[in-house]
């Protein structure tokens, strides 16, 4: 399309046909391969739900008279055996405090050398990071085993197994927070002569430490579930007492001490929520 211009006779203004349609396009291209992705996505959780079983409705079906049997065979809970039971909560207890006390103690130097923009050197970043990949993809169980035949049987392994999965896992996050920091106050603190602790302590540390112990927290709740099942390789607790229970298919016992755990994790669920909003 031409208009008229004093100057030069005529000024031609470009078609925006084209450009719309080239948009178009760039959009159904993008929409494509979205649905292409989320079709592959729902077929492989189609097929890895056909290889567990959860598509097989027969099989279902027929474990459905078995759980209702069990859930009748459970009832009423049976709490003679509950004075028994205070030194095994509170070992427990101890046991989920401990374990994420190692947890922070340990993952706060090696997420410092598995972040990227305060690890001294590339082969330090690589060494940290592996290091938080292999303690974080051994279940606690199986390092509850292992310290069970390190240390002997009780409290200690299982704390040691919780503590150093938890390492993994927190120094993970806590890796992940500090590579997000703002640059900014790092630079200031650079610009005014500090060193490289110095930008740690007065740049990173207060950016990050509230997310560090919104995590502690969360992963305090996480490690007194964990502690439950320590007793499983006999590394002490109140899951002694609930294995020792199914052992000798006291179901009703079983169900009092579940009810038992399910009402400490609300307990501590409660308080770490409390603590969260008067710390975070």
């Amino acid at each position: 399309m031409a208009v008229p211009n004093k100057t030069r006779g005529f000024l031609t203004i470009p078609n925006p046909k084209p450009a719309f349609e080239q948009v178009l396009k760039q959009q159904r291209g993008q929409w494509y391969q979205t649905i292409i992705t989320w079709a592959i996505a729902l077929l492989a959780i189609v097929v890895c739900c056909f290889l567990v079983g959860l598509l097989d409705g027969k099989r279902l079906s027929d474990g459905v008279p078995s759980i209702f049997n069990l859930l009748r065979q459970m009832l009423p809970p049976d709490f003679s055996n509950a004075k028994n039971w205070g030194k095994p909560l509170f070992d427990t207890l101890a046991m989920s405090i401990a374990g994420t006390a190692i947890a922070i103690i340990f993952s706060m130097p090696l997420s410092l050398l598995a972040a990227r923009n305060t690890t001294p050197h590339p082969l330090l970043f690589q060494v940290a990071r592996l290091i938080l990949n292999g303690l974080r993809s051994i279940p606690e169980l199986i390092m509850g085993i292992i310290f069970v035949a390190a240390v002997g049987f009780g409290a200690l392994p299982g704390t040691l197994a919780v503590g150093f999965h938890s390492i993994g896992m927190v120094g993970k996050f806590c890796a992940e927070y500090i590579e997000l920091v703002n640059e900014a106050p790092l630079e200031a603190v650079r610009s005014a002569g500090g060193n490289e602790m110095q930008v740690i302590y007065h740049g990173i540390l207060p950016q990050v430490l509230p997310q560090m112990m919104d995590l502690a927290l969360y992963r305090w709740e996480y490690n007194f579930r964990a502690s439950t099942v320590m007793g499983a390789v006999g590394a002490g607790g109140i899951g002694f007492e609930l294995i020792g229970a199914l052992r000798i298919i006291n179901y009703r016992e079983v169900s009092a001490v579940l009810l038992v755990i399910l009402l400490m994790v609300i307990l501590v669920d409660s308080f770490s929520s409390y603590l969260r909003k008067r710390l975070v």
